[in-house]
């Protein structure tokens, strides 16, 4: 009571404040510490958060309250309801563990869904081995019943943005399967809530796709200005149905398909060829085997190197890896040193191709080549994979393998109300009335 009666003197005080000044200056600050307070004070009471060490996997901890709850079993009725006293329909919490939460998989697609970057075996291993150690994660709830969307997100200096790292192809929320009616709802309720907040950025994103375009539309009918701006090139192409790898090839500018059929005659004399698909002995040694090629390749140091390890080893265990690796044949090399090495994703009949290297000390031979070939081929003959896609960046030698180009774009939620997001707010317009992008 004590805490109340001192709260709501204070409050007092910030009303008399900003009227005693001009609200053009002082109305942002009193509004966004009146809303926080409120929240604070209708905020559920729950146990007091436990000690990092007394943490289990799956637990829930709230970013502006410090409370934690267990999460229920993952089903569609089990979904836990994070809606506070307060009304509002989104609430941001802290990810203690490194993996997503159990109560999280109804919002997860499956391995063999079509969709890898939503699936729970690559945000595990995001989680585990893509960020900095001092990294904060977060999930927001918004929406409510079949309408609810799930965002996983990092906490940065500039405020929450998706959870999205230089290894993610393609970012976007996890939903329940609402309709375009329930998801602009929860829309306009994460449009409500970053009113006077600072902004959200989204990253690696498919403009195109209904749940993006209906959950920005809700986000600004509810004020928030919603910024677009390019991220990144992504080259893939779908295949026509029936077609093999025979007719793929046909379908590529002459010069390559010479290239290719030259340069995989030249691999059957002097090199050898692995597929490495399952977990064990093998895909360790495949791994070992990636590493050593990647570390005599033109790439540099990788940011977090246990990442591909990890995903390749997690990927394996759902079916999802294709790891191809090109040795020297017995004649030049006995010990079949690595020379070149790829992997990539598949689920849903859909490829991704996720790295690829060779060593400096072969390009005259092209093993990257040969082994770009082996493995499409493979893709389309064996797996009936229907769409290729090469990643991000607009390097040269994507356009020679696959035909189409997508812009993967971002975008910045901001309210005028904050000064950060009064900041994108006017970035964005100078940048749109000069004709660029922000």
């Amino acid at each position: 009571m004590a805490l109340r009666s001192l709260s709501n003197a204070l409050q007092s005080f910030v009303l008399y404040w900003e009227n005693s000044w001009p609200a053009s200056c002082f109305s942002w600050v009193s509004r966004s510490w009146l809303a926080s307070s409120k929240e604070e004070q209708n905020a559920p009471h729950l146990p007091a958060p436990r000690s990092d060490a007394c943490l289990r996997r799956g637990d829930v901890v709230s970013l502006s309250s410090g409370e934690m709850t267990s999460p229920p079993l993952p089903s569609r009725t089990r979904v836990p309801r994070l809606r506070s006293a307060s009304g509002e329909t989104v609430r941001v919490q802290e990810l203690p563990s490194r993996a997503m939460p159990d109560w999280a998989d109804p919002f997860l697609v499956p391995e063999d869904g079509g969709d890898i970057f939503a699936s729970r075996f690559w945000y595990d291993a995001v989680l585990g081995h893509a960020l900095p150690a001092d990294a904060r994660t977060a999930v927001a709830l918004i929406g409510e019943d079949e309408g609810q969307i799930l965002l996983p997100l990092l906490r940065g200096p500039r405020g929450l943005r998706s959870l999205a790292t230089p290894y993610t192809l393609e970012w976007r929320p996890l939903s329940l399967g609402g309709d375009d009616a329930a998801i602009e709802a929860a829309g306009r309720g994460l449009g409500a809530w970053l009113r006077h907040r600072a902004p959200m950025w989204f990253e690696a994103l498919d403009l195109q796709t209904p749940l993006i375009t209906a959950l920005a539309r809700g986000v600004a009918a509810s004020g928030v200005s919603v910024q677009p701006y390019r991220h990144f090139g992504n080259w893939h192409e779908k295949l026509p149905p029936g077609q093999d790898w025979e007719g793929y090839l046909d379908t590529r500018a002459p010069v390559l398909r010479t290239t290719i059929r030259r340069k995989l005659k030249r691999a059957g004399r002097e090199f050898h060829f692995e597929l490495v698909q399952e977990r064990g002995a093998t895909l360790e040694r495949g791994i070992t085997a990636y590493e050593a090629v990647r570390a005599g390749s033109w790439k540099p140091s990788e940011p977090f190197p246990h990442f591909d390890a990890a995903l390749m080893r997690a990927a394996a265990a759902g079916g999802a890896l294709r790891l191809g690796v090109l040795r020297l044949g017995v004649l030049r090399d006995m010990a079949g040193q690595p020379v070149a090495a790829q992997y990539w994703l598949v689920s849903g009949g859909r490829a991704w191709l996720l790295k690829l290297c060779h060593l400096e000390t072969e390009r005259a031979a092209s093993p990257g080549t040969a082994l770009t070939a082996l493995m499409i081929q493979g893709l389309i003959d064996r797996d009936g994979v229907r769409e290729l896609d090469f990643g991000r960046g607009d390097d040269r030698y994507k356009r020679l393998w696959v035909s189409e180009r997508r812009q993967r774009m971002g975008l910045v939620l901001a309210h005028a109300g904050h000064p950060q997001g009064l900041m994108e707010v006017a970035r964005h317009r100078v940048a749109s009335w000069l004709g660029r992008d922000a």
